[in-house]
């Protein structure tokens, strides 16, 4: 899983799963889920991310991890 931010696009992005994308959904506006040739959900894009979380947070991000 890989976590990517990139402040030029203003955009974040969730690597689920090294599969390509076959299929994007946008399921809300600016919140986009990719999926590959299976159907399974292998990235989420967060566009817009400025107007969601403050700069300030962002410098904060915090990894939680529950369970075993």
């Amino acid at each position: 899983m890989k976590l990517t931010i990139d402040r030029q696009a203003d955009a974040l992005y969730l690597d689920l799963d090294d599969s390509p994308a076959a299929e994007s959904e946008e399921i809300s506006p600016g919140l986009i889920l990719d999926y590959n040739a299976e159907g399974k959900v292998v990235g989420i894009e967060m566009l817009n991310l400025s107007e969601r979380v403050s700069a300030e947070k962002l410098g904060k991000m915090q990894l939680e991890s529950v369970g075993e």
